[in-house]
């Protein structure tokens, strides 16, 4: 029987896609027969929960962490040198008896913890990089201070230490080329929806604000990676049209369901300039099948600096809803390959249709959002 050890940040009920998709990957190594030992984050609690899942079994061992503010980047540092610490120690016992770790980018900078560790454990290693780091940190800051430089520097000769790469898309392969990382150590395995979604599921009642308009949902994450500039200003010019145009048939409503280091903000901006915005916290993972076939599209935005180091998780199961969806980012991301090869193919998505704006084209945002109104009202 294959013994696996998978680590990743946070895991169910706790809210965070990586988590989520770490554990439908163990439940499935699992069943096809495999000893699978899950490490991950946990807010409640700290436990260990075993079970026997089809022809092998799964151990669950929750680290108790708390959450902290991303905003602060002190905070975010000492939280991630600690949590990847804490990980890596409960992990160790398992790890000393498995033939293969796997390990996500998710929290930030495992990588530095699990290779020196792989000095004396001297297991096969598979890098599932969810995300890039110190990449995404550069593309945030968009600098290059001269420590961060030799970070990066040290974070390369550690990935070449890596035996195997799963990446999310062939964006994330491109990078990983470029970088000297031998193309036969590289996998593409996409996720899919984190949750099961038919013709009969059935959408949550809209809020009161949202009723009677066309909704456009942005749920999960937004943060440093995802664009909202370019978003705003088009909104805007969308509903300064409808208020000028009579027959302007319909306006486009944005529901805010998220967290992340840009929601506060978007919120506070689009209120601040008396446009209409609907917030919500992020619904419970039972929920989110009805969530997401509630609007009539889904927004999705990525900043063109982290192409290829970020890939949206919220794509899968914002196609395998059935709704439109409205990505403002670059034709290199995964994010309009996945869109334009699934939206309107066929199956849940049948119907649906896929709009891509430049990064920084908020015309071109303005005239999507005037096409939605105009087939929702068209569809009324």
């Amino acid at each position: 029987m294959k013994r696996l050890v998978s680590i990743c940040d946070w895991l169910p009920p706790d809210f965070g896609a990586v988590g989520q998709y770490a554990e439908i990957e163990a439940r499935r190594l699992a069943a096809e027969g495999a000893e699978v030992t899950l490490v991950g984050l946990s807010s409640s609690d700290s436990d260990t929960k075993d079970e026997k899942i089809g022809k092998g079994r799964l151990r669950t061992v929750r680290v108790l962490a708390r959450p902290y503010e991303r905003a602060d980047f002190r905070r975010r540092a000492w939280w991630t040198a600690g949590t990847n610490g804490s990980l890596l120690r409960h992990a160790w016992r398992y790890a000393r008896a498995a033939d293969e770790i796997l390990f996500t980018g998710s929290p930030p900078f495992f990588l530095h913890w699990i290779v020196p560790a792989n000095l004396l454990l001297r297991k096969r290693l598979t890098y599932r990089i969810t995300d890039f780091h110190p990449e995404c940190l550069l593309a945030e800051l968009g600098q290059r201070p001269l420590w961060l430089q030799f970070f990066l520097y040290w974070t390369l000769f550690l990935r070449r230490r890596v035996h195997r790469f799963e990446v999310l898309g062939e964006d994330q392969r491109r990078r990983l080329l470029e970088i000297g990382i031998p193309s036969e150590r590289i996998v593409l395995r996409r996720d899919e929806a984190p949750v099961a979604i038919s013709q009969a599921t059935l959408p949550l009642e809209l809020p009161e604000p949202l009723r009677g308009s066309v909704v456009l949902l942005y749920s999960g994450n937004f943060g440093v990676a995802h664009d909202d500039a370019t978003f705003l200003a088009g909104y805007a010019q969308h509903h300064e049209r409808d208020s000028r145009d009579p027959g302007q048939t319909g306006k486009v409503v944005l529901w805010l369901n998220a967290t992340g280091a840009k929601a506060d903000r978007v919120e506070a901006e689009l209120r601040a300039r008396g446009l209409p915005v609907h917030r919500s916290r992020p619904v419970p993972l039972a929920d989110l099948p009805r969530l997401l076939v509630t609007p009539q599209a889904h927004l999705i935005t990525l900043r063109d600096e982290f192409v290829g180091y970020v890939l949206p998780s919220k794509v899968y199961g914002c196609i395998a809803s059935g709704r439109s969806v409205l990505f403002v980012g670059s034709a290199a991301s995964d994010v309009h390959l996945l869109c334009s090869e699934r939206i309107g193919s066929g199956g849940v998505a049948a119907g649906a249709t896929y709009r891509r704006v430049e990064v920084g084209d908020a015309a071109g945002v303005a005239r999507a959002l005037d096409e939605l109104a105009s087939g929702a009202s068209a569809l009324r």
